[in-house]
């Protein structure tokens, strides 16, 4: 028998629902929506990050998306349940029919219900995914980094880097190989070829080998064309290798470096001016040949100061005598001088008398 949900009793008198009804309650609201409730194999769509707030990114996502895929794809179209083709009324007497007709309406409110853009269950934290149906989510991310980085208009506050997902397996290293053989031919096979790197990032996942993955990858990229140069720099393409718990998301993506590794936050900073940084070199070569002149200068400086040292220890050797005519002119030289002198001794010679 199954165990009885527990409830606890408020200080109010009423009763609290247990944890598990609000679970259910959640999976019903997911229900609702039709398609997947959580990050599968099979999906594509759009890996956001945050900042600590999921809620608040998922309705910046839900916006900067709708604004750009009315762009590129058109306005979002939705069919009324009673628009809805009702068929005629003598298949309702036929059971066959009438089966066949439920089920194709069922079918259609599911179809109903899908919207563009959906938002799914990530499995990480500050990780946001949403699902995309009938668009192809490269080049709509793609769109709207280019616009963001000509405009350096902000849009958002919470998200901080969109990466599109162009195709999702399991997340064990057979399943990758196998699925990457397909799934990179579009960018790399012969006659396609470009340079190319590789980014991997695990969440929530520890059976899988990063240097393995990246090796066996690159590898698969240089046998469906021997042309294929990897090119750490400024590389052409950049597969984009996303794992959460048993989920492998890959991509491959343009203009990566270019764009900040697809960063919002920074993608609408200005860059910084080759001549600005010229210019800052020059100055900074300029204050190095002044502080380098001032130093010279200094040091000549100091090294007359040094000289002149001798000179004035010439010059006050010069003077020194000059400045002792007692002892350099007793021999006559200023008979004046010494007549003084001798006037001076014997008017002191009476005074003491």
């Amino acid at each position: 028998m199954a165990a009885p949900t527990q409830s606890t009793t408020q200080p109010g008198g009423g009763k609290r629902k247990g944890k598990a009804q609000y679970v259910l309650a959640k999976r019903a609201r997911h229900c609702d929506a039709g398609g997947p409730r959580q990050l599968e194999p099979g999906l594509q769509g759009i890996l956001i990050t945050c900042n600590m707030n999921e809620r608040k990114c998922v309705e910046e996502a839900y916006s900067l998306l709708n604004e750009y895929g009315d762009d590129m794809y058109g306005p979002e179209k939705f069919t009324d349940k009673d628009q809805q083709p009702s068929g005629s009324e003598g298949e309702d007497d036929d059971v066959e029919a009438a089966l066949k007709k439920e089920v194709g309406d069922i079918k259609a409110s599911t179809e109903l219900r899908l919207r563009r853009f959906q938002s799914v269950e990530s499995g990480a934290n500050n990780v946001v995914f949403i699902r995309t149906l009938g668009i192809e989510p490269e080049k709509l991310v793609h769109h709207i980094l280019q616009d963001m980085y000509k405009t350096k208009k902000k849009k958002t506050r919470v998200i901080l880097r969109m990466l599109p997902i162009s195709g999702t397996c399991k997340a064990f290293l057979e399943d990758m190989k196998k699925y990457a053989q397909t799934f990179l031919e579009p960018w790399f096979k012969t006659p396609n070829k470009g340079t190319f790197q590789i980014v991997y990032k695990s969440r929530n996942n520890s059976h899988v080998n990063r240097e393995e993955v990246i090796r066996e990858l690159a590898g698969i990229v240089c046998t469906l064309n021997s042309e294929n140069k990897v090119d750490l720099t400024n590389p052409q393409y950049t597969v984009v290798v996303e794992i959460i718990k048993a989920v492998c998301c890959l991509s491959v993506v343009k203009d990566y470096m270019l764009f900040r590794k697809y960063n919002l936050q920074e993608v609408v900073k200005s860059p910084k001016d080759p001549s600005q940084l010229n210019s800052k070199q020059g100055n900074g070569k300029e204050a190095k040949l002044e502080s380098a002149d001032k130093s010279d200068q200094s040091n000549t400086a100091e090294g007359k100061n040094n000289q002149q040292v001798p000179e004035n220890t010439e010059e006050l050797g010069q003077t020194k005598p000059m400045s002792n005519p007692q002892v350099v002119n007793e021999g006559g030289a200023k008979p004046e001088l010494a007549s003084q002198a001798t006037e001076g001794s014997k008017s002191n010679e009476n005074d003491l008398s």
